[in-house]
């Protein structure tokens, strides 16, 4: 009777033993470290979300001899003065039919004054394409202007200015003026007929 009543009471007492013994161990294997348990981004990691600006905005104006203007970018960060435009494209359709498309890296707006820099692509739909490093738009005024050095393709060959202003004219419609040092490299074989809302281009 005694043996059986030992027996009994190890059923009960090694199993809450063996409940214990693995209690203990598992909670000092899984001992909190606060640090670790939270986890963090290092400064700046997030900044771009948090700060105040437009993802893919899209602006429209009609200047004052009637070229629609729109201006987009993949994002629009306002500030004083305007704001600043990460890979912006400027898009100018005449009244003519000219269109021109501008892209760039980097761009600046204030008003009617935008600033194009990080290299700008300047493709015509007459044929023609520009590139420089920095492109001025003055959709008031309805100018585009490259202060510095600019590469020209054409359809009858390439040019190298030192700058350039492309420009309506009330009498010639569309003028791209090449200043500053203008060279040209004639290949014959491309030259063709021009179409007819290529613009009429001018060397100083």
């Amino acid at each position: 009777m005694g043996r059986r009543r030992v027996v009994l009471w190890l059923r009960i007492i090694l199993p809450l033993a063996a409940l214990a013994i693995l209690s203990t161990l598992f909670l000092l294997s899984r001992r909190a470290e606060p640090d670790a348990a939270i986890p963090y981004v290092r400064d700046g990691g997030d900044a771009e979300a948090r700060a105040p600006g437009i993802t893919g905005p899209r602006f429209s104006t009609v200047t004052a001899d009637g070229a629609i203007v729109t201006f987009s970018a993949g994002r629009f960060n306002p500030g004083p003065g305007g704001g600043t435009a990460v890979q912006p494209v400027l898009d100018w359709r005449t009244r003519d039919g000219l269109r021109t498309t501008l892209s760039a890296g980097t761009g600046q707006q204030d008003g009617s004054h935008i600033v194009l820099g990080g290299g700008v692509d300047m493709a015509l739909s007459s044929g023609w394409s520009l590139r420089a490093p920095q492109v001025e738009a003055d959709t008031a005024a309805g100018r585009l202007t490259a202060p510095g050095p600019i590469a020209v393709t054409a359809p009858f060959g390439s040019l190298d200015a030192g700058g350039m202003v492309l420009e309506t004219d009330a009498g010639a419609g569309q003028v791209l003026e090449l200043n500053r040092g203008v060279r040209l490299l004639y290949r014959p074989s491309s030259a063709g007929a021009a179409p007819s809302s290529a613009p009429q281009t001018e060397s100083r």
